[in-house]
């Protein structure tokens, strides 16, 4: 079945690089037929992300800082001025201080832990805000999490924390914004060849083991990511919200490793 998304309008939030799970999902919209606006934080991303925007037909990127209340309205205005009304967004937005990832969680600085959290968990609430006044006629919104919101995930630390933070948000959004018809979900791929997921350490070993002890022994595609999120933001999703949806090859489901790859 191809589920076709042409006819609506929506913003992508964080794409870095080709290898992002942002533009594998704006991607794989583009392909479906929606028609997409890009935001970027400064000015290194913006000269990445404007090939990437001009491969997929959009001329519409705001530099947007969802720290600054005025950038953020800003970024909103721009797109409200362009199009009125959206059917979407990608929330693709997560920062903590690397060094802080590599020690113990009982030493996350006060400082990096409300950053971590400000940036990963309330930028999405701040998002929905500003969304919903121009999705009249409902809409979609999708952000990005990962197991370690679940389980202790080594490396991960506070981020593990805002993930956690993160999807309690998506269930108090659902909620909030479900009588005017727009659905707040969260995506949790396993471990993916990331820009952000390279400032993890260890990821190398734990991309190896997920890949080699998910039931499906691969770990996530861009291409499977982005067809998850085509399926929320599509009206084959209507009846989706609140929800935390897996694409990491069944890994989840796995309480200790494989026989063969036990130690």
């Amino acid at each position: 079945m191809t589920i076709s998304m042409h006819g609506k309008r929506g913003l992508v939030m964080g794409v870095a690089n080709d290898h992002s799970i942002a533009w594998g999902i704006a991607k794989a919209m583009h392909e479906a037929g929606a028609e997409l606006a890009f935001t970027y934080q400064g000015e290194s991303f913006g000269k990445r992300l404007a090939p990437l925007a001009a491969e997929v037909g959009s001329d519409i990127m705001v530099d947007c800082d969802v720290n600054d209340d005025a950038s953020m309205d800003l970024a909103f205005q721009t797109l409200k001025d362009r199009w009125g009304t959206i059917d979407f967004v990608v929330h693709a937005i997560a920062y903590s201080d690397k060094n802080e990832l590599a020690g113990r969680f009982i030493n996350t600085s006060r400082d990096n832990f409300r950053n971590s959290l400000t940036i990963s968990c309330y930028s999405l609430i701040d998002v929905a805000r500003r969304a919903e006044p121009m999705m009249p006629d409902g809409g979609s919104i999708i952000t990005l999490t990962y197991q370690g919101a679940n389980r202790v995930t080594p490396f991960y630390n506070v981020m593990g924390v805002a993930k956690a933070a993160l999807e309690a948000a998506v269930r108090y959004l659902a909620n909030d914004m479900g009588p005017q018809k727009i659905r707040v979900n969260a995506i949790s791929p396993g471990p993916m060849k990331t820009l952000a997921g390279s400032a993890i350490a260890g990821a190398r070993r734990t991309f190896r083991h997920t890949e080699q002890n998910a039931p499906l022994r691969a770990n996530a595609t861009l291409e499977a990511v982005g067809g998850t999120a085509v399926y929320l933001a599509s009206d084959a999703g209507a009846f989706t919200t609140g929800e935390i949806i897996r694409v990491d090859g069944g890994f989840h489901v796995i309480g200790m490793p494989q026989p063969e790859n036990l130690v």
